[in-house]
């Protein structure tokens, strides 16, 4: 998986921009609402100062507090957008590699799929006619294997499916990068949003 760090990496940097971008709009906004409330509770204290002002004060706190929990959601989900966008551009980096790269990338997940050396590689239309039989001459290579490459494509955004008789092996770009994400995510949000 150092391929996809490696990829995550570089996508921190391609996106700092953006992400500062987002975080500035949102911490705006965060601070137009609680400009909006303090406002409205400022002028609902002052007419009802003279009847109450304990009551009022109390109205300025929870309009307050309202007002900053919404801020709060608004930068919590302008990070998780972020967090978002930086694994989609993961995903669209892993299928956008030339093809040497992929190949490389694609024989080692194919080793690591089938320490056997044997099973049908099913890939996309497109990388198998791009990809296909170099990737898995360079696993066989590699495994001193059996593996063939499918007649059959499937509708996939990269990577391949190891078919090993009934068993069928995943290792579709979307599926690992969906998996990555599930133990990354906070390491990814840490990396993109050091001061939180």
């Amino acid at each position: 998986m150092n391929g996809i760090e490696k990829i995550t990496g570089r996508i921190t940097a391609d996106t700092q921009a953006e992400i500062d971008r987002v975080l500035t709009e949102a911490k705006a906004e965060a601070e137009k609402i609680t400009a909006k409330y303090r406002a409205q509770a400022d002028r609902e204290a002052e007419d009802a100062r003279a009847k109450n002002e304990k009551a009022a004060a109390e109205r300025e706190e929870r309009l307050v507090s309202v007002a900053q929990m919404e801020a709060r959601k608004d930068l919590l989900s302008a990070r998780q957008t972020q967090v978002e966008t930086a694994f989609a551009q993961a995903l669209e980096k892993l299928c956008a590699m030339p093809n040497e790269r992929y190949i490389a990338v694609a024989a080692e997940l194919l080793t690591q799929a089938a320490p056997e050396g044997r099973g049908e590689v099913v890939f996309s239309q497109a990388d198998r006619e791009k990809v296909g039989q170099a990737t898995v001459d360079a696993a066989n290579k590699k495994l001193n294997g059996k593996l063939t490459l499918s007649d059959q494509t499937r509708l996939l955004k990269g990577g391949f499916i190891l078919v090993d008789g009934s068993v069928e092996v995943n290792c579709t770009f979307d599926t690992l990068v969906r998996l990555q994400k599930g133990e990354m995510a906070g390491e990814v949000a840490k990396v993109l949003f050091p001061e939180a």
